[in-house]
């Protein structure tokens, strides 16, 4: 392609935008009325991830009282004025690209459909017109650009015979072969789980997730601190000198630059970047959550059959002092403990998608799926015991949810036949009306009266789930469901006697 430069990311409408459409990345700091991001799931992290690398460049507060100090509208003047101090490296083409890599132009090149994980290619089935490949303008390439430097899929698909760095042996096989390009490190080996705090606005979304230098000494994950963007110095192999200071960097977790990439006509020349650890190294990105304190590490994967919003009492388990070391969103603990008597309004979004691998490829396929959730936090932002009592209504609606499956199970076993799909449609069901009144549980959770309330519901939805799946239409069904409908007494009882024990 030429190397004149166009379309410049900062001036351009690239970044989708709810209520909007898309915007340049000078409109997001300069616009302050704008509420959230669009795109799917996946578009939504990497581009977040992508603001806060500027915000971290530009702004980066050394302690919390230096981040309240400078509120939104401060972050978002200090990252206006570093977009025009290096607006010369925002060219989506030229000599220097965003985010590409001219001497990877050896690399055989992918239709951009290949790259999509929307996008179903070769003999995979097309279900709906999402999933067919269509051309891409410059701004959804652009797009696609920031989301592959985490969110690239794993295997055959990157050309890793085209080797950067002298003597780099990360891109072959035990025996010396091209091997089969690693997942990106924000996606991991099923999808992992992102969590990111939430305000009214994006810029006050942006500066609610700022990581300070005082809390980068507390995680001691980053050698180089904060870093260095890619921009302004980009890497010239897989393991040169600015390589190994982005794996050693905050910046350089936020914007992996795992995919060696570089836009032609018709796709991508396309291969494997910067190889960064993975949680079984002890390293996530900060708005993934993972539990580092048994001899295994374990991460929260995207789940499609279980919502996001169902994981909120995990990923908020740091506000339970006593609790045990467990699982931890570096992004929400750092954030949610100073929003408290700063940020009026505060939500916590979560999303993601799961993926599949067979034989060292990764695919989206069968019930995978893009998920996502934001769940408002009470505005005396929450504590120990709120926690307490979310955590306790969270138990009974699991402890539901078994009640709904066995009754159902039991009532076609009643009649000798098997009804193990039905329990589990039952069962889903069950949480799918439960969302529509989470959000006012999180509000009413310590409140006796009101959350009594909402357990009348919960319990009609149970009654709602096993009648739906158990039909009554003859004698011998009405009699199963009789004898297997669910008994929720001790549910409707058990919370005011919980009250009562620790008012």
């Amino acid at each position: 392609m030429s190397n004149e430069n166009r379309f410049n990311l900062i001036d351009e409408p690239w970044l989708p935008v709810v209520d909007v459409g898309p915007v340049s990345l000078r409109d997001i700091f300069r616009h302050h009325h704008y509420r959230a991001l669009g795109g799917n799931p996946l578009q939504k992290i990497a581009v977040t991830k992508l603001l806060l690398t500027i915000a971290q460049a530009a702004v980066t507060p050394g302690d919390d009282e230096e981040w309240a100090a400078l509120k939104p509208a401060g972050m978002a003047a200090g990252c206006l004025a570093y977009l025009e101090c290096w607006r010369e490296r925002f060219w989506l083409y030229g000599e220097q690209p965003f985010l590409q890599m001219p001497a990877i132009s050896a690399a055989s090149v992918q239709r951009f459909g290949a790259v999509q994980t929307e996008v179903a290619t070769g003999n995979t089935t097309v279900l709906t017109q999402i999933q067919s490949e269509t051309a891409l303008t410059d701004a959804e390439k652009a797009l696609l650009i920031v989301v592959l430097m985490g969110f690239g899929l794993g295997g055959k698909k990157t050309d890793n015979t085209v080797v950067l760095s002298p003597a780099y042996t990360a891109k072959s096989n035990g025996k010396g072969k091209p091997a089969t390009g690693k997942p990106g490190p924000s996606l991991g080996y099923k999808g992992f789980l992102h969590s990111f705090l939430q305000g009214r606005r994006i810029v006050e979304t942006l500066w609610l997730n700022l990581i300070t230098l005082n809390q980068l000494q507390q995680l001691r994950l980053y050698g180089k601190g904060v870093g260095t963007p890619p921009w302004e110095t980009m890497p010239v192999g897989e393991d040169c000198e600015v390589a190994q200071d982005l794996r050693d960097s905050l910046i350089g977790r936020l914007l992996p630059f795992s995919r060696f990439c570089l836009l032609t006509e018709t796709g991508l020349h396309y291969s494997e970047g910067i190889a960064h650890q993975g949680y079984k190294e002890g390293v996530v990105d900060p708005s993934v959550s993972a539990d580092f304190s048994g001899k295994e590490p374990k991460a929260i994967w995207v789940d499609p059959e279980k919502r996001p919003w169902r994981f909120l009492t995990v990923l908020l388990s740091f506000l339970e002092q006593s609790a045990q070391p467990g699982f931890d969103c570096q992004q929400l603990r750092f954030g949610l403990e100073r929003a408290r008597t700063r940020a009026e309004t505060l939500g916590v979004w979560s999303g993601g998608l799961r993926v599949s691998s067979n034989a060292g490829e990764q695919f989206v396929s069968g019930t995978d799926d893009f998920v996502e959730s934001v769940v408002m936090l009470p505005e005396n932002i929450p504590g120990e015991i709120w926690f307490s009592c979310l955590k306790l209504e969270m138990a009974e609606l699991d402890h539901l949810s078994r009640i709904v499956y066995s009754a159902t199970l039991n009532y076609y076993k009643t009649q000798n036949m098997d009804g193990k799909n039905r329990a589990g449609q039952a069962g889903n069901l069950f949480w799918r009306l439960c969302e529509h009144e989470f959000q006012n549980l999180v509000h009413v959770c310590a409140e006796i009266n009101r959350t009594q309330a909402l357990r009348k519901k919960f319990a009609s939805f149970v009654n709602q789930a096993y009648d739906l799946f158990c039909a009554r239409d003859t004698a011998r069904q009405l009699d199963a469901w009789a004898r297997n409908r669910p008994n929720l007494g001790k549910y409707l009882q058990d919370q005011i006697k919980y009250h009562e024990a620790h008012a």
